[in-house]
């Protein structure tokens, strides 16, 4: 049974939880031929220029395949989101603004919950039977917004990711994904970021900044592009890239987010941090752990149950990037103990 759109339902309300403003991305696509599937997820509403044309054919502010014939590809396009913040879905709307012509005939969207930081390949080639249909395959209109309610019984459950199903081929502009976020609550708690520069966190070694300084990874809100993070040359020698934060004072860290935003191309291969006590022990924080491009790494370190006996006090972290690649933000979450907040008062 198919969906049915309606104008404007009381689920736009909802935060859109695949938007690129919250650290949405488009982590895989079947094919992108002709327009790139990250504007699915763009802030803006679509645009149109009806002269521009690139070297692959007409210029769309969308996701555009190529044309899917039977006798040579088969089947239909997808696109899979990793939704900036996990929740539980309230509606979708798909927007194939501008695609008069090149609009697929029908559209599906499934939901799936993956809290490991697996590869797009792997997530792509999950079965079927991981994903939840939010909207069964529902015919499509070309420049036109399509509204879904997702059914009851799927608007209750937590998912992480969004596969979008264009069928068979053709172009969409947007889709938003409408819901109520649902944070983990192990990442929740009285606590500071440690590095952050407005808490007093700074940068005191880097191994390199050829592209951009390692001070903007402990820069206020969140990354709009590439160039407002930290990105280093690539390495042709032996050894590993890193940058370490003198933290705003001494404190016991419960989690870390390693965010690798907007560096799609240019990721690091590993990630570790290393926490630094007052005497100069090093203490590993996060083991060497695969990244992903473009995503928000959460790493939980100790879990606040713990109480103040739980993680080793640290003054200083360092980060590092194997063998080398940027990252957008680092976050130190933690708890002062008596000391750091001493030295936090005093300076203040």
């Amino acid at each position: 049974m198919s969906a049915t759109p309606t104008e404007q339902p009381g689920f736009i309300i909802w935060p859109d939880l695949a938007s690129r403003a919250l650290a949405g991305s488009v982590i895989w696509a079947s094919d992108e031929a002709f327009a790139e599937r990250e504007n699915l997820i763009a802030a803006h509403e679509p645009g149109f220029d009806p002269d521009e044309f690139g070297n692959k054919g007409k210029v769309y502010d969308g996701w555009e395949t190529r044309r899917r014939r039977h006798d040579e590809i088969g089947g239909y396009d997808s696109a899979i989101v990793r939704l900036g913040v996990p929740g539980q879905i309230k509606g979708i709307v798909v927007d194939t603004a501008w695609f008069k012509g090149n609009y697929p005939t029908q559209i599906a969207v499934h939901g799936l919950t993956c809290d490991e930081y697996l590869p797009a390949e792997k997530i792509a080639a999950l079965p079927e039977s991981a994903w939840t249909t939010l909207v069964p395959a529902s015919d499509a209109k070309g420049d036109h917004k399509h509204y879904f309610e997702v059914f009851p019984a799927a608007a209750e459950q937590r998912f992480t990711h969004i596969r979008l199903d264009m069928i068979p081929d053709g172009g969409i502009a947007r889709l938003r994904v409408h819901g109520q976020p649902v944070p983990d609550p192990r990442f929740l708690g009285c606590t500071i970021d440690l590095a952050a520069v407005e808490n007093g966190g700074r940068v005191t070694d880097c191994t390199n900044m050829f592209y951009s300084s390692p001070n903007n990874v402990i820069s206020l809100g969140r990354t709009r592009n590439m160039g407002e993070g930290w990105e280093n040359a690539r390495r042709r020698t032996e050894g590993n890239d890193s940058v370490t934060v003198q933290l705003a004072g001494e404190g016991r860290v419960r989690w870390v987010e390693i965010d690798t935003s907007y560096f799609v191309f240019n990721s690091p291969g590993d990630v570790s941090l290393t926490g630094i006590t007052d005497s100069g022990e090093e203490i590993e924080l996060v083991t060497k752990t695969r990244a992903l491009p473009d995503t928000r790494h959460r790493f939980l370190v100790s879990d606040p149950a713990e109480g103040e006996t739980g993680p080793t006090p640290v003054v200083a972290v360092r980060a590092d990037v194997y063998p080398d690649g940027g990252i957008a933000r680092l976050r130190v979450w933690g708890d002062l103990t008596e000391e750091g907040r001493a030295t936090v008062e005093a300076r203040w």
